[in-house]
Formats: structure tokens, sequence, C-alpha cells
């Protein structure tokens, strides 16, 4: 299914007027690419969500409307607020459909692993993405990765996954992406006994106050 976003040119750049586009509900937006100028737009950041939510996520393919113009695109960047998750500002990159581009996709683990059913070890995802090289209609939403024969101690590497059709690696074969780990032992502390604090007995304490009192007639 094809997706068409609507965005508008922005002619005024810079922090003020970025603050202001996103009052609108609108976010400030670069559509940039191989032989084409900078182009500043801003879209509203319901329909960024929408694109977002979608199984391809910032792999989705759509096409951003503005003026009289419609153009292929990906999402490249985004600029998130570190406190209120509010999306700041995102790139575009412009595709042609029939070159190949380089992404990243997730890594999605199948099946339990020996070692984790019938061992005691546990799932160690140390690599969640990989880079790829395709064109755009090939980008896969995942890769599947089967660790059900691990046994402890045993792990799969970028160099183990099948690719599908059409899609070329570009990670480095040696990356670790999935082990099984035994579990650690847990050190045992031996708990040292408080000191005992020094009580004074009930008959010690008249005569200390019995010696403060003769002090005090003394002064």
């Amino acid at each position: 299914m094809s997706i068409t976003v609507k965005a508008e040119r922005r002619e005024k750049r810079g922090k003020n007027s970025s603050r202001q586009i996103r009052r609108e509900g609108k976010v400030p937006v670069i559509l940039y690419g191989p032989n084409i100028d900078n182009v500043c737009l801003s879209m509203n950041k319901k329909d960024l969500f929408g694109i977002l939510k979608t199984e391809t996520g910032e792999n989705t393919i759509f096409k951003v409307s503005f003026d009289s113009d419609k153009r292929d695109v990906m999402i490249k960047d985004l600029q998130v607020g570190p406190v209120s998750d509010e999306i700041l500002h995102v790139d575009l990159i412009q595709i042609a459909m029939d070159k190949e581009i380089q992404v990243s996709v997730p890594i999605l683990p199948m099946g339990d692993p020996v070692g984790v059913k019938n061992e005691g070890g546990f799932i160690d995802l140390i690599t969640r993405e990989v880079e790829i090289e395709c064109l755009p209609k090939d980008i896969p939403d995942h890769i599947k990765v089967d660790i059900s024969s691990l046994h402890l101690n045993q792990s799969i590497k970028v160099e183990d996954i099948v690719l599908p059709e059409r899609v070329k690696m570009i990670s480095d074969p040696d990356t670790l992406l999935v082990l099984v780990e035994a579990p650690t032992k847990e050190e045992i502390v031996e708990e040292v006994a408080p000191e005992k604090e020094e009580v004074i007995s009930e008959e010690e304490e008249p005569e200390v106050i019995k010696k403060e009192k003769g002090e005090e007639e003394k002064e």
C-alpha cells in the first residue's frame, strides 16, 4: 500500500521558526538526497507517528507531497526530545526505486534454545540490528534467525544469517548477534555480626547522676 503524506515548504529557518511550527502540531523537516537541493518542509506530527507505527517503521517508503511535487522518501534521522520524547526534527532522504540503498533492519530470534530449555542458560541479545543493501522494494521488515539449536556458550554471528533473495549484508560477518550464556554463581557474602554497644547498668547510672548533682552543689 502506497502512503502519501502532505508537507508544506517553509521559507523561514532557525529556532524561533521551529518552535512556532511545533506549537502548530507540526515538525520541521529537511529533505535531501543525491543530486538534489535540500528542501525545508514541515509535516503534520500525526502523519509522522502513523508512519513510525507501521511494521517497517523508519524503513517505510512513502511519498511526500509539497507544492505540485511528489517524491519517494524514507526517514533518515529523527531528533527526539530527551525528556518529552517529542519529535523535534526529521531528516528525509529522497530515494530512487531502481537504485540499491543501505538500511538497518531488526533481527528477530526464532525458537527456544536448547541451552535455555534444558541447560539452565539465558539468551543475551547482543546486536539487535544489521546493515543491509538492496532495492527499496526488497527491504525486509526484519530478518529471522533460528536460535533453537544453541547450547550453552554457543552463539550466532552475522555470517550465520540466511538472507532473503536480492539482499546483501553490509555488517561485519564476525559481529555477534545472539549468545546463550551460563548463569554465574552468586557470591556468598558472610554477614558480619554488629559490634555490641556498651550498656550502662542501672546501678551505675544513679551514681553518675548523684556525682553530677554533687558537682553542681559545689559550684
